[in-house]
């Protein structure tokens, strides 16, 4: 079956769980001027990462073409992590954009600017409390636990251009959470679940961020972007467990973003550490 075919039956199978409206979608927020320029729904596809990848290298997607699936066969994480959920219980999207005029040393906080978005328009739309795990997981609060609901994936396409994933679980229940530590805003008590005004609220958001970051040429001080992610950066202040490639670890606390969008991690040893997001296999909290 490839991504474009329908399967009406199973559309409307869980009644809970009701489809997107990608026209109303679209009437929303494809507007002259605007960031997002195409937008597609498909019921099903291996990873919208993948596809939209493809697209922009073979010439057939272009600046602000976002891709959304109602299921994900092939879901990849960071590292090439996979994960799976079921049909139309989350938000699966991707988006293509250019940033022309940003220097490519400063693309790396795309993936931090996209989880500020995401976590701004849930917390607004959807009045959960929303924190951001460095690199790239959405944290909510469920039994007084953080768990994970949200990742982001960043990938290049081609020289001038990058594709940002999202995942957010949305109405998983607890008995369909791949493993005990993953969440999803209803069990962490949203008061809206609809996925159509959720959509709407998380690229609006990002349409604002991307334009104020693009605006001051990707300067995450400038743009208020480093700041902000500090602020809600659940990983700051804590001791935590770098595990590098070379079963190398680093250990320390947490204690700011560089300018590089980088974790910087002071050791016993008195001495701060800066880690990327692609040097780093794990982060665990000690």
């Amino acid at each position: 079956m490839t991504p474009r075919d329908e399967d009406p039956a199973g559309r409307w199978a869980d009644l809970d769980r009701p489809p997107l409206n990608a026209t109303a979608l679209r009437r929303a927020l494809l507007r002259d001027g605007g960031l997002w320029r195409e937008l597609e729904v498909v019921q099903r596809t291996g990873s919208t990462n993948s596809d939209l990848v493809a697209r922009s290298v073979g010439g057939k997607a272009a600046d602000g073409t976002v891709l959304i699936a109602e299921e994900q066969t092939a879901a990849r994480g960071r590292l090439d992590r996979r994960w799976t959920a079921p049909p139309r219980s989350g938000l699966f999207l991707s988006v293509l954009l250019e940033p022309a005029g940003v220097p490519v040393a400063r693309w790396g906080w795309l993936p931090l600017l996209t989880g500020v978005a995401v976590a701004t328009a849930l917390s607004r739309t959807a009045g959960v409390d929303t924190a951001l795990k460095w690199p790239n997981d959405l944290l909510v609060t469920v039994d007084g636990q953080e768990r994970k609901a949200g990742g982001i994936l960043l990938e290049r396409a081609g020289d001038r251009a990058v594709v940002i994933g999202a995942g957010i679980n949305v109405s998983l229940r607890a008995d369909e959470l791949p493993v005990p530590t993953a969440a999803s805003l209803a069990l962490a008590g949203a008061a809206v679940t609809d996925r159509d005004p959720l959509l709407r609220a998380v690229l609006r958001s990002l349409e604002e961020w991307y334009r104020r970051w693009l605006a001051a040429g990707g300067d995450p001080v400038a743009s208020g972007l480093q700041e902000t992610y500090a602020a809600g950066c659940a990983t700051l202040g804590r001791t935590v467990r770098a595990e590098l490639p070379g079963d190398r670890s680093i250990t320390g606390e947490a204690v700011a973003l560089d300018g590089d969008g980088r974790l910087v991690i002071a050791t016993a040893e008195g001495v701060q550490e800066p880690v990327g997001a692609g040097d780093v296999v794990h982060l665990r909290p000690v």
